[in-house]
C-alpha cells in the first residue's frame, strides 16, 4: 500500500515464494524450482493476463538474489521475506546479504529494531570434498540403482525417489515408460551435483533428453562432446545421448556410461527401451548414438543472465 502497487498481486507471490518446497520438501534452489513449479498452473488457471504471469514467475525466481533489484514485486517479496526472517528469529541476527536491506527497510516503516549480522560460516567442507571424482561416484550410484531393476511404478519406493524431484500431482502418469532422464537426473543428485529441475530459460526440464543436451552445450559448460569427435573417449561417469533409437524422435533415449571398448558401452539406464524397468546391459557403440556428457569435477550451478519467463 505504501509503495502504491498492486496488494493481491504482491499476496500471491508471496504467498507462492517457497511453492516447489511445499509440494516436495526439497529445499535446494526455492526461487528457481518454485518459479517452474508455479509456471504451469497459473498460465492453465486462466485468471492471470500474460504480465502478471511473468511478474508472478521473475518475483519468486529473483528471490534468492536479494543483493540486486528486479523490479517493484520483486522488491516487496524480499523486503517481507527478509521482515519476517528478522521478526521470528529471537537473536533479531540477520545474513550479511540482507542486513543493508533490513536497515532500510525498517527505516522506511518507521519500525524501531537493533540489527545484528550473522558471521558467514563459510564453504562447508563436506561439500567441497564431495566435488572430487563425481563421475566416478555418479557411475557407481548409476551401477547400483540400475543393477536393482527399478519398477516405474508408484509401489517402487526407488522409483518414486526418483520421482519425487518434480512437483506435478500426475508425475506417476507424466513419467511412465518415460523417465530415463530423471533416472540420470536423481543420480547426479546422488552423487552431489545440485542442479535446478530446470535450467533458467530451458526448454524443458531435466526429467526431458533435450534439456540434458541444451544445458550440456550451453557456453558456460561445453560438456557435450559428439560420437567419434576427435580426441574424445568414453569414460565411466559420462552420460550418453542416443538418437532415434527407440522412436523416430531425436535425442530419444539417455543413460549412465559405465565402461567402454572399441565396439561397445555399459550403460547404466532407467526405463530401458521404454520397458519401465532399469537395468545394466551393453549397448553397440556404433548404433543410434548422438553423443556424450562428459560434467566436471568442480562445476556448480550459476546463472548470471536474465531470466525470460516461459508463458
Amino acid at each position: 500500500m505504501r509503495r502504491g502497487h498492486n496488494q493481491e498481486l504482491a499476496e500471491i507471490a508471496g504467498l507462492l515464494h517457497h511453492y516447489y518446497y511445499f509440494k516436495t520438501g526439497i529445499k535446494d534452489f526455492p526461487g528457481v524450482n518454485s518459479a517452474e513449479a508455479v509456471r504451469p498452473w497459473i498460465r492453465d488457471m486462466k485468471i492471470f493476463t500474460k504480465e502478471e504471469q511473468f511478474i508472478l514467475q521473475q518475483v519468486i525466481f529473483y528471490l534468492e538474489e536479494r543483493s540486486r533489484s528486479h523490479g517493484p514485486y520483486d522488491e516487496i517479496v524480499k523486503d517481507a521475506y527478509v521482515l519476517q526472517r528478522y521478526f521470528h528469529n529471537t537473536s533479531r541476527t540477520v545474513s550479511q546479504q540482507d542486513t543493508l536491506r533490513l536497515r532500510n527497510l525498517l527505516r522506511e516503516l518507521g519500525i524501531p529494531g537493533e540489527i545484528a549480522e550473522e558471521e558467514d560460516p563459510g564453504r562447508d567442507r563436506e561439500e567441497l570434498l564431495s566435488h572430487a571424482e563425481r563421475r566416478s561416484k555418479l557411475a557407481d550410484i548409476a551401477e547400483a540403482l540400475a543393477g536393482d531393476s527399478i519398477i516405474g511404478v508408484p509401489g517402487d519406493e526407488r522409483y518414486r525417489e526418483i520421482c519425487q524431484y518434480w512437483p506435478d500431482p500426475d508425475i506417476y502418469k507424466v513419467l511412465q515408460n518415460s523417465w530415463c532422464a530423471a533416472f540420470v537426473y536423481h543420480c547426479c543428485r546422488q552423487a552431489g551435483l545440485r542442479m535446478p529441475i530446470r535450467y533458467p530459460n530451458g526448454i524443458c526440464r531435466f526429467a526431458g533428453v533435450g534439456a540434458w543436451l541444451e544445458w550440456a552445450q550451453l557456453p558456460e559448460t561445453g560438456f557435450f562432446y559428439a560420437d567419434n569427435q576427435d580426441g574424445f573417449t568414453p569414460q565411466r561417469g559420462d552420460i550418453v545421448i542416443y538418437e532415434k533409437l527407440l522412436s523416430d524422435d531425436a535425442h530419444d533415449h539417455i543413460g549412465i556410461v559405465l565402461a567402454c571398448d572399441e565396439q561397445e558401452i555399459v550403460v547404466a539406464e532407467g526405463n530401458r527401451d521404454n520397458q519401465n524397468y532399469s537395468c545394466v546391459f551393453r549397448r553397440d557403440r556404433g548404433h543410434c548414438i548422438l553423443g556424450y556428457i562428459r560434467i566436471a569435477d568442480d562445476y556448480q550451478f550459476q546463472f548470471n543472465g536474465s531470466f525470460n519467463p516461459i508463458l
